[in-house]
């Protein structure tokens, strides 16, 4: 799998995420439910994965936004996409816009369900002060699992909408992220959409929302269940809010006089990889 080109000098990469950092985060972002035990686990063992990447970004002095936006960069091709016809296998035969109010709020149930138990893991660190230092690498796990929910999210309702983006897998997957960090839908008649994917201004944009995902997170730091309640009450809030300006900015993008309801299942494809 070709990894994205970074935008620092040849040499200077920090981010060399291992193999299982990727491999966890699409078990935690696969369709179904994980039983809570199974998640927390997951949780855990993607935190320690992540701490040692962390441990070398510092010891290079690189700033926690361009190695969050490293590694992120690294995990999105193993982001689980789904084509149009999986999809509504999956949401019980849903089409048009009741398949669109199932996937946001699926998403949402997933990103609450981590933010609470990223929260309630916070909270128990925070209750045990020696602990306290293992904290920042439980929040960027956290961060990463909500960030790659959400980019799913957005690329499978470009799927529902009929808004198909050509490409690669992994430069669709970027092309992904990249509206993410904008918070918008991708235009199809609109190169620059892919190709730009990777600019410098559309790294900037990625840096600071994961920098703003992992800041919301930081409220998990909190005694006893308050970390919880807060965790999952704010992904849920910005979840639905994100798929509300997707939705809406994709609608803008269907040819005129198209209805959703008329897009075929059958015609999707699967996302490459």
């Amino acid at each position: 799998m070709a990894v994205p080109e970074k935008d620092h000098q040849p040499g200077s990469e920090i981010a060399d995420p291992d193999k299982e950092v990727g491999e966890l985060v699409g078990r935690l972002t696969a369709p179904g439910d994980l039983e809570p035990a199974e998640r927390r686990k997951l949780l855990g063992r993607l935190a320690q994965s992540l701490a040692a990447g962390a441990k070398r970004a510092r010891a290079t002095g690189a700033g926690r936004g361009r190695w969050l936006a490293d590694v992120f960069l690294n995990i999105v091709p193993r982001i689980p996409i789904r084509d149009l016809h999986t999809l509504s296998e999956h949401h019980h035969g849903l089409t048009g816009e009741e398949l669109a109010d199932d996937l946001v709020r699926t998403a949402q149930k997933a990103t609450m369900t981590v933010g609470a138990i990223g929260g309630a893991l916070a909270a128990a660190e925070f209750a045990a002060p020696p602990l306290l230092l293992s904290a920042p690498a439980q929040l960027v796990a956290e961060t990463m699992v909500v960030a790659a929910i959400e980019v799913k999210l957005l690329a499978e309702l470009h799927e529902v909408y009929g808004v198909r983006v050509q490409g690669t897998g992994t430069q669709r997957a970027v092309a992904f992220t990249a509206a993410w960090a904008k918070q918008r839908g991708i235009d199809p008649l609109a190169p620059a959409s892919v190709s730009l994917a990777l600019g410098a201004a559309t790294k900037t944009a990625l840096r600071n929302r994961l920098m703003r995902t992992l800041g919301r997170h930081l409220t998990t730091f909190g005694p006893f269940l308050t970390g919880a309640v807060a965790g999952g009450a704010l992904n849920r809030i910005a979840t639905k809010k994100l798929g509300e300006a997707i939705r809406n900015d994709l609608r803008g993008k269907l040819p005129r006089g198209k209805r959703r309801e008329e897009v075929d299942p059958g015609t999707s494809g699967e996302l490459e990889t």
